[in-house]
């Protein structure tokens, strides 16, 4: 199976504050400026790609794999070559994020099947470990090597995770108990605090950022639920918010309130998946038949595909990842085959 898919505002405040840092130079997006788009193939073999995640140098992780047989490999591509990482002994392995020294996150099947969490180092995938269950996976990574993802406890329950200096920790939940929770940590940013999603007691669930051994939860955009998915150096943090309608993306203001960043024309849905330093957000929305990515800029949201030139023979689907220099991966439809793709703006 292919897996690629308020309250407490106080404290919410001081995390945001306590974690500011300057920002980065802004990135102007025109249809010309951002006309750059290279199709990043496959590993030899394979009939599919998707990039997950990119660093400052732009470097890549994602999988590459075969329909037929429902197999994927993890790769590394740096300096315009792909390269397989393997997985950990089973069929199928997905890199979800990359640090700026290029170790990768992400998670795998080992050969018993089970699917486990891992860091590469030197190119090899190292298992991370449980929380005692059998099970975990990892979607995020920081500068200092502290990954984060969920994993199965010893009484089977889903919590999520910050793998550091050999250790996993258990982060805990909003208060669900019980196997029928997801509760996942998505990002992690570079002093530690970490994002994700986490069920309360009533089967309600929110996004969250924890942070010096607390969890704190987020609000909603007048919804009942929210989901965090991405956390910059700054603090600000990305996902998904319930609005009494719909789904929409947002980004956490100074106040520690959710900004509605809205949809693109033809959408009446959102997701944010990935923010930079610069608070520019992407991520997708969805059609009838199909979704768009997007970028967030300068209190705007646009649909990716209007800066393609004409012909290009592509459609952008999901925007995963952006870095600083305004980057962008995630997957696309390129002549009918999916595939992984880089987007760059021109300077």
């Amino acid at each position: 199976m292919r897996h690629f898919r308020s309250s407490t505002r106080m404290p919410i405040l001081f995390v945001l504050t306590l974690l500011a840092s300057s920002l980065c130079a802004a990135q102007t997006y025109t249809v010309t400026d951002l006309g750059r788009i290279t199709d990043l193939g496959t590993l030899p073999g394979d009939q599919y790609s998707i990039a997950k995640g990119l660093n400052a140098t732009g470097q890549i992780t994602g999988a590459s794999g075969n329909d037929l047989n429902d197999t994927s490999e993890v790769f590394l591509e740096s300096n315009g070559h792909m390269g397989g990482l393997g997985t950990l002994g089973g069929s199928s392995g997905v890199g979800n994020a990359i640090n700026a020294s290029g170790q990768v996150a992400g998670y795998s099947t080992r050969a018993d099947g089970t699917y486990h969490a891992f860091i590469s180092s030197n190119g090899q995938l190292t298992d991370i470990g449980d929380l005692g269950g059998g099970s975990a996976v990892a979607y995020g990574i920081n500068d200092l090597g502290q990954v984060v993802g969920s994993a199965v406890t010893l009484n089977h329950e889903n919590h999520p995770f910050v793998y550091r200096d050999g250790q996993m920790t258990d982060l805990g939940t909003l208060g669900s108990s019980g196997n029928d929770w997801w509760n996942v940590a998505q990002g992690i940013n570079k002093v530690g605090a970490v994002v994700g999603t986490s069920y309360d007691k009533d089967g309600n669930f929110f996004g969250f950022v924890w942070f010096n051994g607390k969890m704190h939860k987020l609000g909603t955009l007048g919804g009942p639920w929210s989901e965090a998915w991405a956390i910059n150096n700054k603090g600000q943090i990305t996902g998904m918010a319930y609005t009494p309608s719909t789904t929409h993306a947002f980004i956490t203001t100074t106040t520690g309130k959710l900004k509605d960043l809205g949809t693109i024309p033809g959408s009446d849905a959102s997701w944010g998946l990935s923010i930079n330093n610069s608070g520019a957000v992407v991520g997708y929305c969805p059609f009838a038949d199909t979704y768009h990515g997007f970028i967030y800029k300068g209190g705007k949201i646009y649909d990716l595909n209007k800066f393609l030139p004409a012909g290009s023979g592509w459609e952008l689907i999901f925007a995963e990842g952006i870095n600083d220099n305004g980057q962008i991966v995630g997957l696309g439809m390129h002549n009918g085959q999916e595939r992984g793709f880089l987007l760059t703006p021109n300077k």
